[in-house]
């Protein structure tokens, strides 16, 4: 069977890309692999069958190209991988899936919903889920606040301009330098990243916990498969609630009396998501056997306490100049 999968801002997932070749070739599945990009020099459209150029999510003539690529390539899944594309498919699904491309993503409601950390935390809220508690204006008016703290922005990404405040003069300066921001208590303890694949039908397919033991630049560089059934089942709660497709990234942190206090929900592929493609939870897999027509089950055998290290690697090009003059 044919299917050609289409991975948005390919950038450096390189992983990611090499994973989708072993599903095709493990399911003995025909159809191409293709990477987009606004740029040439991203590592991971290099391992694709064949790259194409974007102009920048926020450029008017963004979609009219996206549209084009999918039918004149007879694209049958649409893979997005960053938060500031989100909004803008999830915006024009319907558009989108009219030529027969299917968008791993879930509604607008849902995106809107995980895009702000305040309403993030208000859905956690709603849902009885343990997440840290949000310091109002008033509280800060009122003085007397349980320091350390932590600030990021409403509607962050990749950890950037993300804080732990130790006191007052700290508070007043990111407060400032931070746009839209919040700030909530700071919870000592472990991270962790949950790894989770729903179908069409908004089923749960997997859930694969995994330690975060060391991260550089908001990504994870060191991790660790870790089957926390505590952690598993408070997943299950969020995902019943949420109505999400698709991969969902989800991250938590365990303090040393063993509660569990969610933090943030990503609707899309994490950054280490082959982490726990290796543990067994190969949404790759999931994704070409829902574009054939199966029916998933739940998966609950995965490699527990399974390490991975990562590390960077470097590729070459050559007589690029052609390109060069593209890209300006």
């Amino acid at each position: 069977m044919k299917k050609n999968i289409l991975i948005l801002s390919a950038g450096r997932r390189v992983e990611l890309v090499q994973q989708f070749f072993f599903a095709r070739s493990e399911l003995k599945m025909n159809g191409e692999i293709f990477g987009a990009d606004m740029s040439y020099y991203a590592p991971a459209v290099h391992f694709t069958d064949k790259y194409f150029k974007l102009p920048r999510i926020s450029s008017d003539d963004y979609m009219e190209c996206l549209t084009g690529i999918c039918e004149e390539n007879e694209v049958d899944a649409l893979i997005p991988t960053i938060d500031t594309e989100l909004p803008v498919l999830s915006s024009n699904k319907k558009e989108i899936e009219k030529s027969g491309t299917k968008i791993l993503i879930s509604d607008k409601e849902v995106i809107d919903l995980c895009a702000s950390k305040k309403k993030t935390s208000d859905f956690f809220q709603k849902n009885d889920i343990r997440t840290p508690g949000l310091i109002s204006e008033e509280d800060i008016k009122n003085g007397d606040l349980p320091f350390p703290l932590f600030i990021k922005p409403d509607f962050g990404s990749a950890s950037m301009n993300t804080f732990l405040i130790k006191n007052s003069r700290e508070l007043c300066f990111f407060r400032d330098y931070i746009k839209d921001p919040i700030v909530m208590e700071f919870i000592d303890g472990d991270e962790y990243t949950i790894d989770c694949f729903v179908d069409f039908n908004q089923n749960i397919v997997s859930i694969v916990p995994r330690l975060r033991i060391e991260t550089r630049g908001g990504e994870v560089s060191k991790a660790k498969i870790t089957l926390d059934p505590q952690i598993i089942k408070e997943t299950e709660r969020i995902l019943a609630n949420l109505k999400a497709i698709g991969p969902i990234t989800l991250q938590c942190i365990k303090d040393k009396t063993g509660k569990i206090y969610f933090i943030e929900i990503n609707p899309r592929f994490g950054g280490g998501a082959p982490i726990s493609f290796k543990a067994g939870a190969h949404s790759a897999k999931y994704i070409y056997r829902l574009l054939r027509g199966e029916k998933l089950t739940r998966q609950i055998d995965f490699k527990d306490e399974l390490v991975a290290l990562r590390y960077d690697q470097t590729i070459f090009l050559s007589d690029v100049s052609s390109k060069e003059r593209e890209e300006k």
